[in-house]
């Protein structure tokens, strides 16, 4: 679009954080109302929206301005008016102001099935998010991912074939896989949670991985744990298994960069895969915190690297993290260390509290990916929706939904 459809979406986008529908619907009225000339002074406060005046002047630049505006109002309207039905359940912070439902993957995936009565899911999260609604969700329902190249670079680190030829090369070289549970994290493709499901393994989330593990451990003596290196070595240490015990499979490697002698000893193999934003922490900032904050408390996601999470006072997944800084005492400081947009929206939301929220790295890191869902493309879904068409429809294949679902069932059972 052109760069005033851009400014205007980019304002409105800020506009409407932390309003109520029906109140985003009202400064939507409103602003229409002003630049399209129908009243002379608006309704109520702009705000910046008003440096928008002088394009009043120019019909043809007022379409432009209004173009977001009147795509996003309008497609959610006839969204939930009755002729559509669906849920729009989101990941990422420019478009939770249209949100039903908000929260991590799992939980995102699990209250999208839990409504029986949307048609329609539109995910705006990233793929494999997507993949998980979709598995869970009723036969009725259609998954809708507004970006396609909303992806994971993590869940890509670990491909089908790669996980497949791994799993063949333990046999050939371990005498077979009976004694080996493979287990995903739910930051995994479809067709990894079914590999999982057809091989008696099972699926974590950052929340239970604890759990998994000693589920996995009562059943066989080894566990193959991907896509992510760190939650496994984390999770694997807070259940007492020594860091020694736990390697490294390195799949661009013949048997993972290790002998056999390696394997017959390891407990967990842990596969070569992480999340960029998270390795982003660093010990040094840890200890830069201490110092200038002695009486702070550090908080880190499990898929920070071992030292960062070994120096930190909690160390949990998204929803803990939110929880814990929510209900901890007023006037507190927290560094934290996780994704940047959490951070900061957590951060406005405990400032009446005189608690202060910082981010854990001196440099930004966003998850690029992530921030393709934005609401151009979620106005853009919605439109085609109301015009009858189904866009960016995420389907797994019901032989591969069927072993995933298996997996996720084993883990629901757990916890």
């Amino acid at each position: 679009g052109c760069a005033i459809s851009q400014s205007s979406a980019s304002m409105m986008t800020e506009a409407v954080k932390g309003l109520e529908l029906d109140d985003a619907d009202g400064l939507a009225k409103a602003f229409r109302e002003y630049m399209t000339g129908h009243v002379d002074h608006p309704e109520r406060d702009l705000g910046d929206l008003e440096v928008l005046d002088g394009v009043r002047k120019f019909p043809v630049r007022v379409k432009c301005a209004t173009l977001g505006w009147n795509t996003l109002q309008e497609a959610l309207k006839e969204f939930r008016s009755g002729e559509k039905s669906g849920s729009v359940v989101v990941d990422e912070a420019e478009v939770i102001a249209f949100a039903d439902v908000t929260g991590d993957s799992f939980k995102l995936a699990r209250e999208a099935a839990a409504r029986p009565e949307a048609e329609y899911i539109v995910f705006c999260g990233v793929h494999f998010m997507a993949e998980a609604a979709d598995i869970l969700a009723g036969p009725h329902q259609q998954t809708i991912l507004p970006n396609m190249e909303a992806g994971c670079s993590m869940a890509d680190m670990a491909s089908d074939p790669d996980v497949r030829q791994a799993w063949r090369e333990l046999g050939a070289h371990y005498g077979g896989t009976d004694d080996i549970i493979p287990v995903t994290y739910m930051n995994s493709a479809a067709s990894l949670k079914a590999f999982c499901g057809e091989h008696g393994g099972i699926v974590c989330t950052s929340t239970n991985a604890r759990q998994v593990l000693d589920w996995s451990f009562a059943r066989r003596e080894k566990v193959l744990f991907f896509p992510d290196q760190h939650l496994g070595r984390w999770s694997g240490y807070m259940i007492g298994i020594p860091p020694d015990e736990m390697l490294v499979w390195d799949f661009d490697e013949p048997l993972g960069g290790l002998t056999p002698e390696q394997i017959r000893k390891a407990r967990v193999l842990l596969w070569k895969g992480h999340c960029s934003v998270h390795q982003m922490f660093q010990v040094q900032h840890v200890l830069n915190f201490r110092a200038a904050w002695p009486e702070g408390m550090v908080i880190a996601h499990p898929e920070c690297n071992f030292e960062v999470c070994k120096l930190s006072d909690y160390v949990g997944s998204t929803d803990f993290i939110i929880k814990t800084i929510m209900e901890s005492k007023p006037n507190t400081r927290w560094l934290v260390g996780t994704e940047l947009n959490l951070v900061n929206r957590l951060a406005e939301a405990v400032k009446p509290q005189g608690k202060v929220v910082q981010f854990m790295a001196p440099t930004v890191c966003v998850c690029s990916t992530m921030a393709r869902i934005d609401p151009q493309h979620l106005a853009w879904t919605l439109e085609n929706l109301v015009d009858g068409k189904v866009v960016n429809r995420i389907s797994v294949p019901e032989r591969e939904a069927e072993s995933a679902r298996v997996a996720l069932k084993r883990m629901l059972e757990v916890v």
